[in-house]
């Protein structure tokens, strides 16, 4: 869908109204999209359910049946006997998407969206959800009734476009946010840059995790390794007819499994946003430092499946990192996370983490030491190393992903060197016929360690032996075996013969080229 160039003109001309609107900050530009995106996405979401249960003949209650603000229990009494009226109190009904955009002139529709959608979409959930607790905070800062209506109009128009390229388990906000960072020149200083989901569904492939499993993301950003991993397991409910089947508690329960964690509180929003846009009605996102002391303890050693890209340009202030549950002797969170997310694992728990490639190689001690946990206290599986440009045009570093289980210890690793993604590896990224993903995925359950010895090969396996040997190195290119092709070239005689040659040539063309003048 990134490469759909009427899709990424309507995001550029989104974009460019909201600049010259006055909204310049990238990432202010972005919560304010969002929120009219999750705004249209919660009312489709529930015409929907209101089909589904009008087909099957099920009940459903509609989060737009009633008056806005709700009334007391005494208030509704009154409003029964006549004493009381509907007084600052609408339709729910005019809150919807589908509703208030027809609203005219523009600047009631502001208004109407100001005083009325805007407060109800923050209740959404309940008192004590999540949701609601981040969004207390959040403001509506549309400065404009026109700026508004051409938002509005823009969005219509892309949800269309998006309608011609795309299933119904399409990261529709996490695709509009990744197009939205690659429009915006600023992104990469803000640090913000989301994986791309072709790679979080390798990973999740990869790893493959269970309707049964509680599952994390200790810096989640917009929750997109939690939405892979949550239509993944709906994949599988789908397939054995249980999700059909499925009661609303048995529901609640399964949902309740997916836990992020992210220290900024606007990607907290963009996070549960993007999760009740894809039918998770309570979403469990809490704006907490996982490094940090304040990291809850009782997460520890209750997780089934962790699923992460961390953050990995920074350090911390070492008074501020965990130092009772991590170890290691660094400030760097690349190395940290990797031992937070060992520590988060249950026993026969698996990870599956993305990782500058530095960490595969580094000499120092805490570098060591934090892949000694994955190879000495856990089950070191695999080791896929990706080119540079797969994070490109937010970031050129060099990536790998890791996948460990924390049980036993390892025997053999498997390597894959990725040659691409699917995409260009320079800023453009558009479509290249180069994409080693579906291999990555179809010899990583085929791996047999008795006949992957061909260290010429994209894919081989190393022993822990080996890999001790050489100071607990995972580098692709320690174990692999260059393959050299030995270029023949002329005797020294021919190449001199054919030089004259070339000479005289020369010489027979300039006195041409005189004998013009």
């Amino acid at each position: 869908m990134l490469n759909n160039k009427e899709l990424a003109r309507l995001i550029d001309e989104l974009w460019n109204k909201f600049w010259s609107g006055g909204i310049a900050n990238p990432l202010t530009a972005i919560e304010q999209i969002t929120y009219l995106i999750f705004m249209k996405r919660i009312d489709d979401l529930d015409l929907e359910r209101i089909q589904k249960a009008e087909f099957s003949n099920e009940e459903y209650i509609s989060i737009f049946d009633g008056l806005y603000p709700e009334l007391t229990v005494e208030e509704e009494k009154e409003l029964a006997d006549g004493k009381v009226d509907k007084v600052n109190r609408v339709e729910k009904k005019t809150l919807r998407w589908s509703e208030f955009r027809y609203i005219s002139p523009n600047d009631l529709k502001l208004k109407h969206i100001q005083e009325y959608v805007f407060p109800f979409i923050k209740e959404l959930g309940g008192e004590n959800a999540h949701f609601t607790t981040y969004m207390k905070n959040a403001v509506f800062i549309i400065p404009t009734p026109s700026l508004l209506d051409e938002a509005i109009e823009t969005i219509e128009q892309i949800f269309a476009e998006i309608k011609k390229d795309t299933n119904e388990h399409q990261d529709i906000q996490g695709d509009v946010y990744e197009m939205l960072l690659n429009e915006i020149a600023s992104a990469g200083k803000n640090g913000q840059f989301r994986t791309p989901r072709h790679i979080i569904q390798m990973v999740v492939e990869l790893v493959n995790p269970q309707p049964n499993h509680k599952i994390g993301d200790p810096a989640c950003g917009t929750a997109g390794f939690l939405l892979g991993a949550y239509q993944h397991t709906q994949k599988i409910l789908r397939e054995s007819g249980a999700l059909a089947s499925m009661k609303d508690a048995e529901k609640e329960l399964y949902e309740s499994q997916y836990k992020g964690y992210d220290i900024d509180v606007t990607m907290v929003r963009l996070g549960l946003m993007n999760l009740m846009m894809h039918g998770i009605d309570n979403p469990n996102i809490e704006y907490t430092d996982t490094l940090s002391k304040k990291f809850n303890h009782a997460e520890l050693g209750t997780y089934d499946t962790i699923l992460a890209n961390p953050p990995f340009t920074g350090n911390l202030n070492k008074g501020e990192i965990d130092s009772e549950t991590l170890n290691l002797s660094t400030t760097k969170t690349e190395l940290l996370f990797i031992e937070r997310i060992y520590t988060m694992l249950r026993k026969g728990g698996t990870a599956g983490i993305i990782i500058p490639q530095g960490v595969l190689f580094g000499t120092a001690k805490a570098f060591v030491e934090a892949r000694k946990i994955m190879i000495e206290d856990s089950q070191l599986k695999a080791v896929i190393t990706m080119p540079s440009g797969v994070f490109k045009p937010y970031a050129g570093v060099a990536t790998a992903v890791l996948i460990f289980t924390k049980t036993g210890q390892t025997d053999d690793v498997w390597f894959y060197e990725m040659e691409g993604d699917g995409l260009t590896l320079d800023d453009k990224r558009q479509d290249s016929n180069v994409n080693d993903i579906p291999d990555v995925i179809e010899k990583y359950y085929a791996r047999d360690a008795k006949v992957e010895n061909n260290r010429k090969a994209k894919c081989f396996f190393v022993s822990k032996a080996e890999i001790v040997e050489n100071d607990y190195d995972l580098s692709f290119n320690t174990y692999k075996e260059e393959v050299y092709k030995e270029i023949k070239y002329d005797e020294p005689s021919v190449i001199l013969k054919k030089l004259e040659g070339i000479e005289r040539d020369i010489i027979d063309e300039l006195k041409e080229i005189k004998s013009l003048f």
